[in-house]
């Protein structure tokens, strides 16, 4: 039995803006302190994830926030000759405060506003709630460059994201202004189905853990993002009931889904040993998931 059309329209629907919006407003001016460490540096703040790209459900609660400094960055260079390495390391040098300085510093100016609870987690610090503002998840990163050709400062070519680690030490690029335009870009080619797609696959999935079927953090709205992202045009459109169907066939009858990329485009979704591609394990465990509460509702 197929999922009615009304618990799919249901499960599209936006989460609320208003709270999101505050606690946003609430801690960019918190991150822009006059006194902050980092005062007269070059840095950005802004909404990325399920909010930033209004993609959030009804229920979601944390604020995902990056504050990002420019004055220093990190590259992959493995595009580059051996020749063109050598250029680059010619044309700069280290930086004298770094990821590790910022974050550090981030890090006190949210403690002295909000207190000890506010916590450095394993990728972001962690502001907890309280009458006036949702819990925030707060990224300090810095400025990543992907490098295809550099030949001189004035002859290069880079793709800019952004770059952070774990408590592991891992280096997690990510290119937030890239997912947005991009999804953006693919949500207007699908008539405007893409993001309520992706609010109903983010609501099943949170169906599926409630139910004990999956874990938590099997599919991450990361992961779902980019996987409608690469979903045929002619997926989308007609009903809730058509579109949901039709993904579940392609995801069903595509056998070769090693080229599906991010939504960023910098990156293949499905690999494993990566932090920013979906594991085929947990991919497999989410696809059949999501099949099966379809064909037993």
């Amino acid at each position: 039995m197929a999922i009615p059309e009304d618990q799919l329209k249901t499960w599209s629907k936006i989460g609320s803006i208003a709270g999101s919006s505050q606690t946003y407003n609430l801690v960019k001016e918190t991150l822009k302190d006059s006194v902050a460490p980092y005062l007269g540096k070059n840095y950005s703040v802004f909404l990325q994830g399920s909010y930033g790209n209004h993609t959030n459900i009804i229920g979601e609660s944390d604020v995902d926030i990056v504050i990002a400094l420019s004055d220093c960055f990190q590259s992959d260079l493995t595009e580059l000759s051996e020749a063109e390495k050598n250029a680059w390391r010619a044309a700069h040098n280290d930086a004298t405060y770094t990821h590790v300085n910022f974050k550090r510093d981030v890090l006190t100016v949210l403690r002295n506003e909000y207190g000890d609870q506010v916590n450095a987690g394993n990728k972001a610090i962690y502001v907890p709630p309280s009458t006036a503002r949702r819990p925030a998840d707060v990224i300090a990163a810095i400025q990543f460059r992907r490098y295809f050709r550099f030949n001189g400062v004035n002859d290069q070519n880079y793709v800019e994201g952004i770059c952070f680690y774990d408590k592991a030490g891992t280096r997690i690029a990510n290119y937030p202004k890239q997912h947005g335009d991009n999804m953006t870009a693919r949500h207007q080619a699908s008539g405007e189905w893409l993001k309520p797609m992706v609010r109903v696959f983010k609501n099943a999935r949170a169906k599926l853990v409630n139910d004990g079927v999956i874990q938590d953090g099997v599919a991450p709205s990361y992961f779902i993002e980019g996987l409608l992202y690469n979903a045929p045009l002619d997926c989308f459109g007609t009903s809730y009931s058509a579109s949901y169907l039709k993904v579940l066939q392609w995801m069903h009858g595509t056998a070769d889904n090693a080229n599906w990329i991010t939504a960023n485009e910098q990156y293949y979704l499905l690999r494993d040993g990566y932090p920013t591609s979906w594991s085929t394990a947990n991919y497999a465990a989410f696809k059949n998931a999501i099949i099966d509460l379809w064909n037993d509702w």
